[in-house]
């Protein structure tokens, strides 16, 4: 039955596979149950219920990106767009988190028939291949920027920005958790190169063990207010009735308060990182993974998008932000994951995670911060790919995968990159080899940044 519904040995994989690959994506996304309630909560809404919304959402996503594209990819709400939903549209502009809810769930519809209409498809199959392997590396770059600073090794720095941190300073908090994550690294890539499967999960699991270890031994010392939680799950009672509070909220907004422009303006940034930041992570995560064809299209891309902008709406009425696909799904992948039934597995951890969520919630950020770093290192590989020999296809990669870790932002790496292969190709007389739809994007891009 599970061959024929994910085509496994279609694919080069088989159930243990697919399984650790579906637990590994999880594991690294799980810090977004206890992450999007924080965030979302500032708007005012219930943080039971946000948390219920987010596994829920996750689950159906998930599972409509399983079974409608079976691909390994995961959805959850997204960072950086919850950010927006809580302290721009209620924060900044003053509106009801059921106002914010309604422009997603509009954001959704609108992806929707994008997608049934072709149009985000076109717009993924128009990005040039030597780009498409520029936004593979970008995220190769970002997500292992992202896992640095979760594992406490890169720190803000008044003078440099950025810089390593100081493991004798603050040593019983952040000192500790970057000494154990640079462990986890090395448990990883041992493992890895010992070609010991599951490798990955193997060392977030080692990791966080040794991360009790040393709490309970006092090594590392709880200081919740700083952001160290114990690490030990805590059991508590959990209102699973708490749902009722957000659910179907977005449909009860009151909409006479809406400024018929501002909530324009509230859908157009929803949509806009959304989308790019969708594009960006199945280009990524598809190239790793071998999937794109010899002319860089990914078959099924249609369904996967379907499924990302049904994962949007259905997110919207239960109660949360924009439900996007995870570049995180990229750890499943570094395990082999290649199928559908990765997903399944990933979506039924996100619904147990809903009774279960006190051991989920206590995954620390030092114990899947060195699978993310590694995995940035497993996609950084395909600059290999790119023909630096020709510079009007290579700069603009450049352009693009250092964009997205500096930016912070998989969609600003996009913008840049296409923006620079469309100037570049024009003024070096290869005008012939843009895509009209190129000129279209870079074009909306630039009308971006005048105008947002």
């Amino acid at each position: 039955m599970l061959e024929k519904l994910f085509k496994l040995k279609e694919n080069n994989t088989n159930v243990r596979t697919e399984v650790i690959g579906g637990i590994t994506t999880f594991m690294t996304m799980a810090y977004i149950l206890a992450v999007n309630p924080t965030i979302l909560s500032a708007s005012g809404m219930d943080k039971n219920a946000i948390l219920m919304a987010t596994a829920i959402a996750a689950f159906i996503g998930t599972m409509v990106m399983a079974f409608l594209a079976n691909y390994p990819f995961a959805l959850a709400p997204g960072l950086g767009l919850n950010a927006y939903f809580a302290y721009t549209v209620c924060g900044k502009m003053g509106y009801s988190w059921q106002i914010a809810l309604l422009a997603v769930f509009a954001e959704g519809i609108i992806f929707i028939v994008l997608s049934l209409t072709n149009v985000r498809e076109a717009i993924f199959n128009a990005i040039p291949k030597t780009l498409k392997v520029g936004v593979s590396v970008g995220i190769g770059l970002f997500i292992a920027f992202i896992g640095l600073q979760g594992g406490h090794l890169i720190v803000n720095d008044d003078s440099t920005l950025v810089t390593i941190v100081d493991f004798t300073e603050n040593f019983h908090t952040t000192g500790i958790c970057a000494l154990l994550c640079v462990i986890g690294l090395f448990i990883i890539a041992i493992l890895h190169t010992k070609n010991v499967k599951g490798s990955i999960l193997i060392g977030i699991i080692v990791t966080w063990i040794l991360g009790m270890i040393c709490q309970a031994a006092g090594i590392y010392v709880v200081d919740a207010e700083n952001g160290f939680y114990s690490l030990f799950p805590s059991w508590s009672s959990f209102d699973l009735t708490s749902i009722g509070e957000t659910f179907g909220q977005c449909f009860k907004a009151d909409v006479s308060s809406i400024n018929a422009l501002d909530f324009i303006v509230i859908i157009f940034a929803f949509l806009f990182v959304d989308m790019f930041d969708t594009l960006g992570t199945l280009i990524g995560v598809a190239n790793k993974a071998d999937m794109l064809d010899k002319d860089g299209k990914l078959p099924n891309i249609k369904q996967a998008l379907l499924a990302d902008a049904i994962a949007t709406s259905a997110g919207a009425v239960l109660g949360t932000s924009t439900t996007t696909t995870f570049v995180e799904s990229s750890s499943g992948v570094a395990e082999g994951a290649r199928t559908g039934l990765a997903s399944v597995v990933t979506g039924f951890l996100f619904l147990i995670a809903i009774f279960l969520s006190p051991i989920f919630v206590a995954i620390p950020g030092f114990a899947t911060a060195p699978a993310l770093i590694f995995v940035g290192f497993l996609m950084v590989s395909a600059v290999a790919d790119i023909d630096f020999k020709d510079p009007t296809e290579a700069i603009p990669a450049y352009l693009c995968l250092i964009a997205m870790p500096l930016a912070y932002s998989i969609s600003e790496g996009i913008a840049i990159g296409v923006i620079s292969y469309v100037v570049i190709n024009v003024v070096c007389g290869k005008a012939k080899k843009v895509t009209p739809l190129m000129y279209v994007l870079a074009v909306l891009f630039v009308l971006k940044y005048i105008l947002l």
